[in-house]
Order: C-alpha cells, then sequence, then structure tokens
C-alpha cells in the first residue's frame, strides 16, 4: 500500500495522546491552529486587508537541488498547508521550491471577524505574499476549493502565471443554475458548530476517498476537528460560512475560455463532491457532483488544458494514492 509521509501529523496524534484505535476523542486547538504542529517551519506574512492587520502563515520550503522553478500549492476548503506535505518533499526532490500558504480564515491564519471573502481578495492576497517573497511566475497548483482560487488567480494575473494545475476542483458546475436552493449565512453558520470528527470522517470517506477509509487519513480529521473544537471555534465556524457562501455565489466555469495560461486538469474519478448538495431536492441533488463527465467539460472548456483521470480515486488524488500522483504531477508540469 501506498503510503504518505505523515511525520508532522502524526507527531500531533501522539502529541495529544489521540490514538489511531480511538479516533472518536479530538483535541481542541486554537484558532489559528495552535497546538497542531506542521512538518516544515511555519512562516508568517503580516499584511493590510481591508481596514485591518492580518497574518497569513505559509510553508517556504527549498530544492534540494534548484532547478530554478517555484510551485505555489492552494489547499482546499477542508485542508491545509500541512496536507500538502508528501507533495512539498516530492517536488523539493525534483528540484521545486515550494510554498504553501494558508488562506486568511483558514488553519494558522488570521480568522477575521468582519471581511469580505472573495475570491478576488484570497488570489490578491496570495499575490502580495508571493511578491514579497520575490517569487515570479510560478507554477500554481490548487486542490478543490483552492483550484477555484487558482484558476481566478490564473484570470487576475495571467502574465504572474507559469502554468495552473487544477486537482478536483470545485466550481466545475453552478449548483445554484442547477437546483441548489439558496443558504443563509446563518444556516452556513450553524451546520458548521456541529462540525465533529465523526461528522468529517463520514464525509470525507464518501467524497474524498472514494468509500475506502485508511488510519493514515486520521491526522487530519484530528486537525480539522481540533480547530472546530477549540477556543476559538465560534470564529472558526463564522469565517468558515463565510467562505462556504464565496465558493456557492462565486462559479467559476463561466471563464474557463479566458483562462490562457497553460492548464493541467488532475480529476479523480470517484469524486462527486457538491457543496450543500445535502440541502437541495433529491432530483437535484442526483444530478450534481459528476466528476468524470465534469473534468472533461472543463478540459474542452480551457485552451489547451490537458486531463490526467485517476479511475479508481475521489476528490483528494494527492492523498490516496500520493505516488503515483506525486509522479503525474512532476511528469505533467515537466512537460509544459
Amino acid at each position: 500500500m501506498l503510503r504518505p509521509i505523515l511525520t508532522g501529523a502524526l507527531l500531533a496524534l501522539a502529541t495529544f495522546g489521540t490514538a489511531m484505535a480511538d479516533p472518536i476523542a479530538a483535541p481542541a486547538y486554537g484558532p489559528e491552529l495552535e497546538g497542531f504542529p506542521y512538518p516544515f517551519p511555519v512562516q508568517r506574512f503580516t499584511f493590510p486587508s481591508q481596514r485591518q492587520t492580518l497574518q497569513m502563515a505559509y510553508l517556504d520550503v527549498p530544492a534540494e537541488r534548484p532547478n530554478g522553478r517555484t510551485v505555489v500549492l492552494l489547499h482546499g476548503k477542508n485542508f491545509c498547508a500541512a496536507t500538502w506535505e508528501s507533495q512539498i518533499r516530492a517536488l523539493g526532490a525534483a528540484g521545486y521550491r515550494v510554498i504553501a500558504p494558508d488562506q486568511i480564515g483558514f488553519c494558522k491564519s488570521s480568522k477575521p471577524a468582519a471581511y469580505q471573502f472573495t475570491f478576488r481578495q484570497l488570489a490578491e492576497n496570495t499575490h502580495a505574499l508571493l511578491a514579497q517573497l520575490g517569487v515570479e511566475r510560478p507554477i500554481l497548483v490548487g486542490h478543490s476549493t483552492g483550484g477555484m482560487l487558482a484558476a481566478h488567480y490564473a484570470l487576475l494575473y495571467p502574465k504572474d502565471v507559469d502554468q495552473l494545475v487544477l486537482v478536483n476542483p470545485v466550481g466545475l458546475e453552478d449548483w445554484s443554475a442547477k437546483g441548489l436552493p439558496p443558504v443563509s449565512l446563518a444556516q452556513w453558520y450553524q451546520r458548521e458548530l456541529k462540525v465533529s470528527a465523526e461528522s468529517i470522517r463520514a464525509y470525507e470517506t464518501a467524497t474524498y476517498y472514494a468509500g475506502r477509509w485508511e488510519a493514515r487519513y486520521e491526522p487530519w480529521v484530528t486537525m480539522l476537528a481540533g480547530l472546530n473544537n477549540g477556543p476559538g471555534k465560534e470564529a472558526v465556524a463564522w469565517d468558515s460560512a463565510l467562505v462556504y457562501d464565496m465558493i456557492v455565489t462565486e462559479p467559476v466555469l463561466y471563464r474557463f475560455p479566458q483562462i490562457a495560461v497553460p492548464t493541467l486538469l488532475m480529476i479523480g474519478q470517484k469524486d462527486n463532491t457538491a457543496i450543500g448538495k445535502d440541502l437541495a431536492p433529491p432530483e437535484v441533488r442526483a444530478s450534481l457532483g459528476h466528476y468524470p463527465e465534469l473534468g472533461k467539460a472543463a478540459a474542452r472548456a480551457i485552451p489547451g488544458a490537458r486531463l490526467v483521470e485517476f479511475p479508481d480515486l475521489g476528490h483528494a488524488p494527492q492523498m490516496s494514492d500520493p505516488e503515483g500522483f506525486n509522479k503525474a504531477l512532476i511528469e505533467g508540469i515537466a512537460a509544459h
């Protein structure tokens, strides 16, 4: 069985006494994920945004033998920079400098009480971080919600992107147009306050891992459950609600024909993600999240896009089969 490198995350479990055999218990981490160690040193970028001072946590990992290129990894909604550990190590060994930020509202970054979350704003934040680090024309790799962000970034800064890689991105369909009923911020907030290790594990099993749960995924459940169980859980839940509203109300698929950078789509074929589909009528729910069709449609819509499919994997192919995914990713970006 293929195993990712999970040294930092496994250390978190050992540190807080959460054994794999007892997945029910969850620690309580701080609102900026204090107490959960990352596998690489965490740095922080402090900057002004929307009349307040915020800090964005990020990883900046040098290559073993630099090839002069930089990969920026953009995490998904229920992920953090740390969950890219296997990809960071593989890319570093292949010669790439790797930068992996935690977006504002996520993980170890600020949780503002009042913030207009838009993909444009998150792209601007990321662009400011890269400018501070002196990074020009990186390869952008975005997974899930990070894929939506990467697409918006490429549209906003086309001359500042070398390549675009979208890994099971959300936003490949317009859920509202297909019949998802309106969901208020209050509804999203109440849903997020109820997040638990059990609900995370059940959702990820069905969606991320194509129905197959393995103990090596448990650290990431612990990470999210601890963040949502900590002293800042209301702030975490509120920012999460704002992010869900952003995802649903800012579909990016209509702008795919305008993407003007070389694009690689990497799609697990057993993915069935559709934000809020449990709130939709049964007939609508059945029509959402068909990634085999959505991936092909996106590849047709994005000029010159290449498509790599993983037949047996779900929403998180980089975690289900890290070795196979890393090989395909490195070959894919080297081919350009």
